[in-house]
Parts: C-alpha cells; structure tokens; sequence
C-alpha cells in the first residue's frame, strides 16, 4: 500500500477533536450516495420509457417505407414487392395506400389516415392489427363481395293488384320489404369492414357493428362541380396500441375497398418493409431504395421519428444535469470537510515535512482522502439505485393511470454503462474538490508551523 493512500486511511478513521468534521464527512458520503442513487434511477427510468416508446413505435410502423417520388403510385406492385423482399436483410414486405379522410358517424366527424392493406402481409411487417383489443381483424383478409340488395321498384297504386298472399279480410300476408331488420341487417353485413382505434371509436360513439361514413377529399367532377366520394363502412374492431397518434387518428380497410374508395384502380402509395437490424435501417433503406430504381425514395423509421427521440435525448441530458447537482453539492461538502481538514492536521503536515515527506505526497494525501470519500459514496449509491430500479422494474412499485400514460406502470431499464458513466463522473467531480485542499496543504511551512510548540 502506498505511503499517501495509508495515511489518508488513517486520517479518515482518526477521532476528531472537532465532531465537525467528521459530521462533514458523513454528509459528503451521504451526498454523494444520494446523487449517483438518483442519478441511476433517473436514467433507468429514463432508459425505460425510452425502450418502451422504441418497442411501442416499431410494433405500430414498419422499418422501411418505400413510395414514388412524384407520389403517383406504385404500378406492378406485386412485381416490385417480390424483387425487393429478396434483398438482404428483408425479413418482410407489405403493400399499403395512406390516404386522409373524413369519418363520420351522425353529427360526430373527424379526420383520420386510411390505411388500405393486406392482413396476411401487414401482419409481418407491423403489430397493429394483433392489438385489436374489441372485435376482430380476420373480416379484413380479402374474400369476394357480396352484392348489395338492391331495392325492388315498387309500381305505383294504380298498378297494384291484389296479390294471392291477400286475405279475403282484406289484410295482406306479412312479407319481408326492403325497411325490414332482416332486409337492414343484410345491407349492413355486405358493408366493406374497418377497424378504427380506440380514441377515434369513443369520440365518434362507434361500437363494433356501427356504421360509419368515409369521405374521400379526392372527389369526382361533375357537372355541379367536384363532388366527394364517400362510402359506408361496418366497423368490425377497435384497436389500442398505446399510442394517442394512432389510437385517434388511424383506421385500417383492405386494400381493395381503399382503392375502389380512392379510385386508383391496382395503384399502391408504399411498400413497407421490415428488416433484421433496426439499427442499421438507414443503411438498408439506401440499397433498397437503389435496387427500386429511378424515382423511389425510402425513408426508415428513424427519419420518421427523429424529432421524438431527439426530444428523449435532451430529456435524458437535462435529467442528468438537473439530478447531478446533487453530486455536485456533495462535492463542496468534500471541499469543506478536506480544508477543515488541513486546518485540524497542520501541526502533523509539518512534522512529516520535516521528517522528509515531499510536497507531492503531502499534496497526494488530501487527494486520495477526498477520492475516497468519493469512491465509498458512490459505491453505496450505485448498489442503492440499482436496488431500487430492479425492485421498480421487477415489482411495478410506481402505478400510472393507463387512460393517460397508455401504461399501467413506469417501466425501469437500468444499465451497466450509465453505472459506470456515473461512478466516473461522481469520483471525477470529487477529485476536482480535492484540488484546493491539496494544494493548500503542499504550502504549509513547518517552521512556521511548529513556532509555538
């Protein structure tokens, strides 16, 4: 063991003549403790929520979009999809239309994103219809149409003529006519189906099995002008993936009865892919957006969604500032406890300098004494925070209201390299404290010193 780092032990285990000091001592300890504690909850928590958005927004979009750039639609798209999720790194592929419209159930409307699709593809490529939490998505998967019952024209009285159901009372045969339950009950089963999220379902007062009404802005010239095309859609599923954008703003129809609302014939505006490493989405979106050839552009997930996760990372930065002070704090109570410190040991400085001891060791003796006050609280701290965040993490100890946050709990991701950061930056900050002390101390004279006894 090194000369300084014995005798900074001794003094740190030395009775005071002043209480003081000592009290000092244990208030740094503690002060740094708590801080590295608070700083590794806060980036578990921090880490958590991040992780759970990340997880949450991949499951609801794909990883790669791929559209035309003049946003006219994609020709042969089964072609181009099937060359395409040959390319590496493609896990999946799935053709899509966006498009905004109007839904509208009675005097409640409001604007969403279609989203035409095919399930058995869309299945691959993202989680969102696996959230259908009230109905099901299965009346999604294309099967032929049935026709509409049409109305019967009914001649007018003139022509009616005693039918043989009648009854000689005059009263005629119960018969089944087009305003009968059964007869709207037909009409409504042959309505293409939807499935809208959960926000959108309350705010318009649909339940599965509503009617709603989608209005197309792409409407059709007449001669009294442009006219928008609509159609009646059964809802046949709510879905809730925890995200509000979604949640109240998104619907999903198949692809056939997109086009057909849209007119755009066997035209598709993206192809969505998922690819084996997220990370490297950038990358892939490039090579794929080179093998789709002239005029196709892609963008990945990260484009998408840089300005939210920019957003997270200054929170995660401000959280560390803010919470650091508190290591910070501790810090000024090490610079107080080290020259009080030097004060009390004078006389012991001198005689050791006077016995030989160099001003390089006097100097590394406050050093390593403040460092380990340092290194013993931010021991303490980092087996405290990472106590609490498992417990948080594994017991769900802190419960949230899920209609607000879209999660019952606050989710704690605690890691290895934000301990290690933070024992650097906690011994880091106590060994600047150090400094003055030190150099005070490296400056005591021992004749002067020892004049007076």
């Amino acid at each position: 063991m090194r000369f300084e780092l014995f005798i900074a032990r001794r003094y740190l285990r030395a009775k005071r003549r002043q209480a003081f000091i000592g009290i000092i001592t244990g208030i740094s300890v503690a002060g740094v403790a708590a801080g590295v504690a608070s700083l590794v909850v806060a980036l578990a928590i921090t880490n958590g929520f991040r992780q759970d958005l990340q997880q949450r927004l991949l499951g609801s979009t794909s990883h790669i979009s791929l559209q035309r750039v003049a946003d006219d639609g994609i020709q042969d798209w089964p072609t181009v999809m099937d060359r395409l999720a040959k390319q590496p790194h493609v896990v999946a592929a799935a053709p899509a239309i966006f498009e905004q419209v109007l839904i509208s159930r009675g005097a409640r409307a409001r604007g969403a994103v279609l989203k035409g699709m095919i399930p058995k593809y869309e299945r691959k490529v993202g989680d969102l219809l696996n959230s259908v939490k009230e109905g099901s998505a299965e009346e999604l998967d294309e099967v032929p149409r049935q026709a509409v019952p049409q109305e019967a024209p009914q001649p007018d009285a003139a022509q009616q003529q005693p039918s043989p159901s009648a009854r000689a009372d005059g009263a005629s045969a119960p018969t089944q006519d087009s305003d009968s339950l059964a007869a709207v009950g037909e009409r409504v089963s042959a309505m293409p189906p939807i499935v809208l999220g959960q926000d959108m379902a309350d705010n318009l007062g649909a339940t599965v099995g509503s009617v709603v009404l989608v209005t197309s802005p792409q409407g059709e010239l007449t001669p009294f002008g442009m006219v928008p095309k609509y159609n009646r859609f059964r809802v046949v599923g709510i879905f809730n993936s925890g995200f509000y954008d979604y949640d109240s703003s998104w619907a999903f129809a198949r692809l056939s009865d997109a086009q057909r609302l849209f007119g755009l014939g066997d035209l598709i505006s993206v192809i969505e892919f998922k690819v084996d490493d997220i990370y490297k989405a950038d990358v892939i979106s490039r090579s794929l957006e080179e093998a789709a050839g002239k005029g196709f552009l892609a963008t990945n997930w990260m484009e998408q969604n840089r300005a939210l996760f920019r957003a997270l990372r200054l929170e995660r930065v401000v959280t560390f500032i803010t919470i650091g002070l508190i290591v910070f704090v501790a810090a000024l109570n090490i610079l107080i406890a080290l020259i009080m410190m030097v004060m009390e040991k004078t006389k012991d400085i001198a005689v050791l300098m006077s016995m030989g001891t160099r001003k390089s060791q006097v100097r590394n003796v406050f050093i390593a004494q403040g460092v380990l006050i340092g290194a013993i609280g931010t021991a303490i701290g980092l087996v405290v925070g990472y106590a609490i965040s498992y417990a948080g993490g594994h017991y769900h100890v802190i419960s949230l209201s899920p209609e607000v946050y879209s999660i019952d709990y606050v989710p704690f991701a605690p890691r290895a390299l934000d301990g290690l950061f933070v024992a650097l930056v906690a011994v880091g900050i106590s060994f600047i404290a150090t400094l003055y002390p030190s150099w005070s101390a490296s400056r005591i004279l021992p004749a002067e010193a020892l004049r007076y006894e």
